[in-house]
């Protein structure tokens, strides 16, 4: 029988949901661990939950290594929720990656792997490599809160003995803990200059934490909400977004003039964004240019794009190429075919795609990607691309669109990470393309939206790559094509 708190010794033979371990005891119990366990560690775990078909546990020691444990070079990880593979060898975390995606595809979707007698069968293809383990990212966003979050040993300290205010933080959150952030100086995953603006940033807001409150998601009151900055891949161009409550322009300008002293000619824009939401969400509502043009612009392949604080671009530019290109191997197009790209961000696989097709209709929520899709359309002198505002649960108005524009031969839709809303799945069907492209950052809601379009016959999954796109993190990226069914 077991008890809550009882300490158990057990092997990690899978992953399993939320980024937990898994494995099962020598009577056969299933068993998830939380916390920094890796395939093949034997390990000492406390239960904290025990349900009639399994326990949940919490990662205490390490009892003996798996042979692909490595030592995390972060001083964060463990409490950091973003790098949570830093402690596996990079071989190892492709593996995961693609059985990640496999599985959520077999045991969500019900879609069947391997060839049969005829050579037919889906094909879940090995995970491309990324070439660049740290220092890839292209955008952070960094949490401001008025509590920070203590370590083990800070805890039980003395308040007056903390080497940082115990109300003040800028950094990122530990696992399911939104009312606090880790107050972090550096992450490896960052570029130098993105590290720099985080110290710069924490300087001065210290320095006015009178006239710069935190916002506080217990009260709703305060100003300061997030730290995002975008670094152009190629271009190496650089736009500092403060996200706060209100604008205050003397504060804004003050802040303006100490980031242009410590980046010099690094520092491409500096930007305002103001918000009312009751939420954490770095996105604005309004935005005030302090410095330079208000957008960066980076390049994948042989176009440039605009990117605008609260634009969707990849955040890897280096395996963003990869992906394109992939995509496009995979959408198989013709001169002659008429393609939509879904959710089409800033436009850029809309892009990629033009010169392979006969034109592209790009369909995005947000006006401000839309704005920057039109003009890197422009800029590149592409006429074959049309971009258009549109809620892709609004079935009438896509028909509307399609009538205008043409039948698409192609449909390539690279969703949001929680997937397409089941409305937009069904106008999929409804409108009923030869084939559909599926990107997706979320095995599980690839496999989720695969399984309606495949229902009933009238889509079948012919294939499935993964990519990484983040190394050191359990989030992988795929590219599967449906085939409508004869």
């Amino acid at each position: 029988m077991y008890k809550k708190k009882q300490m158990v010794e057990v092997e990690i033979i899978d992953l399993g949901d939320k980024n937990q371990c898994f494995g099962r005891l020598e009577d056969g119990m299933s068993i998830f661990v939380q916390g920094p366990a890796a395939v093949g560690d034997v390990v000492q775990a406390e239960i904290f939950k025990i349900k009639k078909k399994y326990l949940a546990s919490r990662f205490r020691e390490l009892v003996k290594p798996s042979p692909h444990r490595i030592e995390p070079v972060c001083p964060y990880f463990g409490l950091c929720g973003g790098c949570k593979w830093q402690h596996m060898d990079y071989s190892e975390q492709l593996r995961l990656k693609r059985k990640q995606v496999q599985d959520a595809l077999e045991h969500i979707g019900g879609f069947s792997f391997g060839k049969d007698e005829d050579g037919d069968g889906i094909e879940c293809a090995a995970c491309i490599p990324a070439p660049e383990l740290f220092g890839y990212r292209n955008k952070m966003d960094f949490s401001f809160t008025d509590l920070r979050y203590l370590t083990t040993d800070e805890i039980g300290i003395d308040p007056d003995e903390h080497d940082k205010p115990l109300d003040f933080a800028l950094g990122f959150h530990a696992p399911g803990c939104y009312a606090k952030a880790i107050d972090i100086d550096h992450c490896d995953l960052s570029t130098e200059e993105m590290n720099m603006t985080l110290n710069t940033v924490r300087e001065f807001c210290l320095e006015h934490r009178s006239e710069l409150p935190i916002y506080s998601t217990r009260s709703h009151t305060g100003e300061l909400r997030n730290l995002v900055v975008r670094h152009g891949g190629h271009t190496g161009e650089f736009m500092v977004n403060l996200v706060t409550s209100t604008h205050s322009p003397e504060l804004m300008a003050k802040l303006s003039e100490k980031l242009q002293a410590a980046l010099g000619d690094r520092l491409t824009t500096f930007v305002n964004n103001i918000t009312s939401a009751k939420n954490t969400v770095a996105f604005g509502e309004k935005e005030f240019v302090l410095y330079g043009p208000g957008f960066i612009t980076d390049r994948l392949g042989d176009y440039t794009y605009r990117i605008s604080a609260n634009s969707f671009f990849q955040t890897n530019s280096g395996q963003a190429e990869k992906l394109y290109m992939q995509i496009l191997e995979t959408a198989q197009l013709k001169p002659d075919d008429i393609v939509y790209d879904l959710f089409c961000g800033t436009g850029s696989i809309a892009l990629f795609a033009s010169s392979h097709c006969s034109k592209v209709l790009g369909v995005e929520l947000v006006e401000s990607s839309v704005s920057d899709a039109r003009e890197n359309a422009r800029r590149h002198d592409v006429e074959n691309c049309t971009f258009i505002q549109l809620d892709l649960k609004d079935i009438k108005h896509i028909e509307e669109d399609m009538r205008e524009f043409g039948h698409p031969d192609v449909v390539i839709t690279d969703p949001p990470r929680a997937g397409m809303n089941p409305k937009a799945v069904k106008m999929l069907l409804k409108i009923a393309p030869a084939a559909i492209v599926y990107v997706s950052c979320n095995p599980a809601s690839l496999a989720r939206d695969g399984q309606m379009l495949c229902e009933e016959g009238a889509y079948r999954l012919v294939s499935c790559q993964p990519i990484d796109m983040f190394p050191q993190t359990n989030h992988v990226e795929s590219v599967a094509r449906f085939e409508k069914s004869m």
